[in-house]
């Protein structure tokens, strides 16, 4: 009889066991609000009237906010996204030129409750350009180059598929006055715009086969050529294939008949290096060819 009992209460405790191990536990988040009044506010930097799209830097400040929100996240038009609990952040749209992006906001409240905004916004995002190419070029405010005539190689050509001038240097002093008598002008306009001006004293040295670009027939030689008076160039990467190892990296393009000092048809500039003294130029001329010259602080 006590052994019967023994196991009457080993049954009843194992069973007890068994029924508290199969009672699930509750969990409870509390009352479920969903987020409202949910506003988006996106600030353009540097925009006004005259310039909706901003300053050309990229930069958005991007604030949002509702009640019963615990966090936000938020979509920026272009794959990007960005999760914060305060509500506010700084982005920096870098495609260059304008475009129009779709940002989103999804405010989150308890048990995952979300709400949703969108707008859009067009940024524009100029070429940054370095800040040392800016600094040696202009010096900070203007700064004056000019043919460097005595050096050997001060205008040269070569390949395209070059970066240096492979067929030809000129010699020391070999072309006519007109190559040699021009100021260069560099000039900080703010933060990211220079300026030039090429006081050519009317008068530019033009390569026989770029001479139709400047409204001028015949071969090499000196030609009356406008150039313009002040233009503002336009940055940008380099576009030719060039490295780290040959080039700066960076070119500007001269609006007009592009000229800088040496005629050659062509209107875009890569700076293949630049110090406080000496810059060294490339641009592909009307003939199809790389051609070269050196500048030096006038």
């Amino acid at each position: 009889m006590e052994k019967n009992l023994k196991y009457i209460i080993l049954f009843a405790v194992i069973a007890t066991v068994a029924i508290t191990a199969c009672t699930k536990a509750k969990y409870s988040f509390g009352s479920i609000a969903a987020p409202t009044n949910l506003s988006l506010t996106p600030t353009i930097q540097g925009a006004n009237t005259a310039n909706p799209t901003g300053d050309g830097s990229g930069n958005v400040l991007i604030s949002v906010s509702a009640a019963n929100a615990i966090t936000y996240k938020i979509f920026l038009g272009n794959g990007d996204s960005v999760l914060t609990s305060s509500g506010q952040i700084s982005y920096k749209y870098t495609k260059l030129d304008t475009n129009t992006y779709t940002v989103t906001a999804n405010a989150i409240g308890t048990g995952g409750a979300t709400a949703t905004l969108s707008k859009q916004i067009k940024v524009l995002y100029k070429y940054q350009i370095p800040t040392n190419i800016i600094a040696l070029l202009t010096n900070g405010s203007s700064k004056n180059w000019m043919v460097a005539k005595d050096t050997v190689g001060h205008f040269g050509v070569g390949p395209i598929t070059s970066f240096t001038p492979d067929w030809y240097k000129a010699a020391p002093n070999e072309k006519p006055s007109c190559a040699y008598a021009g100021t260069i002008t560099f000039t900080q306009v703010n933060a990211n715009t220079i300026s030039m001006i090429d006081n050519n004293l009317n008068s530019s040295f033009l390569t026989g086969a770029s001479t139709a670009f400047y409204g001028q027939s015949g071969g090499d030689g000196c030609y009356v050529v406008n150039t313009g008076g002040t233009k503002t160039l336009g940055f940008s990467g380099a576009n030719s294939g060039s490295s780290t190892s040959n080039s700066t990296g960076v070119q500007f393009n001269v609006p007009g008949n592009g000229l800088v000092n040496f005629g050659t048809g062509g209107s875009t500039y890569e700076i293949i290096s630049l110090s406080t003294t000496v810059m060294v130029l490339r641009n592909i001329g009307s003939d199809g060819n790389a051609w070269y010259q050196i500048l030096k602080a006038k």
